[in-house]
């Protein structure tokens, strides 16, 4: 055996390679696929179809409608001639886009009579603030119509939509 001989060899340890962690590669990828759903879903979603003009949640959908855009004239018309005799102007919504609130109204049930109808909603108010602070409130309310020469008209309206336009209207 020969002494003068010897192996040179690097002492510093080696490297490991650097490899994705798959679980973690697919975590982000069905992350993405989710927002990628989310965006759609929020970006897609359509007017909602107008209900029968004739029925008393037609008449509700329109009014409601009109009154969350601050249109009395338009809301006025689905109003009983009762109502506009004794409404009372100081008491009355202004519609979303003057506050800045946003109200959503989401039928709930209704029921019919033949001479009037009840019909229930989900009146959903969300308040501007910025992502992390903006909040929303939700009550029920009922509209109440009655039925006078085949034409369904308001008699009341939950309090957040309800209107009495400026210098009276007639129905």
């Amino acid at each position: 055996m020969r002494d003068d001989v010897f192996m040179v060899t690097d002492s510093t340890p080696a490297q490991p390679k650097r490899q994705i962690d798959r679980t973690l590669v697919a975590v982000l990828i069905v992350i993405g696929v989710l927002v990628a759903i989310a965006l759609v879903v929020v970006f897609s979603r359509g007017s909602v179809a107008p209900l029968a003009a004739t029925s008393p949640q037609g008449v509700v959908q329109r009014y409601a409608t009109a009154a969350v855009a601050g249109d009395e004239r338009t809301a006025a018309t689905f109003l009983s001639s009762d109502w506009l005799a004794s409404c009372d102007p100081l008491q009355t919504y202004s519609g979303a886009s003057s506050s800045g609130n946003t109200v959503r109204v989401t039928l709930v049930a209704t029921t019919e009579r033949p001479d009037s109808a009840d019909v229930h909603v989900l009146v959903t108010t969300s308040y501007p603030g910025d992502f992390l602070a903006s909040m929303s409130s939700s009550s029920e309310g009922v509209f109440k119509l009655s039925k006078h020469d085949h034409r369904w008209t308001i008699d009341t309206a939950p309090w957040e939509l309800a209107i009495c336009p400026q210098g009276g209207a007639t129905p």
